[in-house]
């Protein structure tokens, strides 16, 4: 069943004309998880306190899983890589090379503030950018992120290929998506990807489903469809973030 988060009016988060472009950032090498921790967490202080601009940050990790807010210990079945607690929602999930990660700091209180029209508002973004790819990714009434009918797996069959978890603080969001383009979907095997244990469901990518793309080509489309949910960016800037 489709959840009404599809129904929902998106064109409000985009900011108003004068509004302010977004930061446009790609990392080249894999980040470290609590660097990427520490760098969003300065960010979000500094947009809060309207001293730093909106970012979206492109990136890899190293093979790693992170555990949200509902994680459950027994989720973890084979702890092969480091594991980190996170203050995100959301259960267990992998995070590795050929992921694209993308953390997206935004102020929503100057946008929409409006948690469930955001997290509606990200898998549209994601949506768009597998169309792009012809790939229908849908959404889900009772599982969050963006699946892929499987009816080639057998009847009911669905896989995952994007996931969501965002956290707020004073209204401007930090963490953000993650979507499956080449990673080694054997590191899915050592969790209950998200809490969702359903044999019928399991997870994809790009690669998996016949689209040899490239990281490269993943980004400018989601540069594009993003502008088209959220509004213009700014020119890509350097590898990393600088300190605020």
């Amino acid at each position: 069943m489709v959840n009404d988060r599809q129904s929902l009016d998106l064109t409000t988060f985009a900011r108003p004309l004068g509004g302010g472009e977004v930061e446009w950032r790609i990392s080249a090498a894999p980040v470290p998880y609590p660097d990427s921790v520490t760098e969003m967490e300065a960010r979000v202080a500094g947009i809060a306190a309207h001293k730093a601009g909106e970012l979206v940050w492109l990136l890899e990790h190293p093979p790693l899983y992170t555990s949200g807010t509902s994680g459950r210990a027994g989720d973890l079945l084979d702890p092969r890589f480091p594991m980190f607690e996170t203050g995100r929602g959301g259960q267990l999930t992998y995070h590795g090379p050929g992921q694209r990660v993308a953390y997206v700091m935004l102020d929503l209180k100057q946008r929409r503030p409006d948690v469930r029209a955001y997290v509606a508002g990200l898998e549209e973004w994601i949506i768009r950018t597998l169309a792009a790819f012809n790939v229908r990714g849908e959404r889900r009434e009772d599982r969050v992120g963006v699946w892929i009918k499987r009816p080639d797996k057998g009847v009911g069959h669905e896989d995952k290929i994007a996931a969501i978890g965002v956290r707020l603080r004073r209204w401007v969001s930090f963490h953000g998506i993650a979507i499956n383009v080449e990673p080694d979907l054997a590191h899915f095997s050592a969790i209950v990807p998200c809490g969702v244990a359903d044999p019928r469901y399991g997870v994809t990518s790009l690669v998996d489903l016949g689209r040899p793309v490239t990281m490269e080509d993943v980004d400018v489309v989601l540069r594009r469809a993003f502008e088209d949910v959220f509004g213009r960016v700014k020119a890509r800037l350097p590898e990393a973030i600088s300190p605020l």
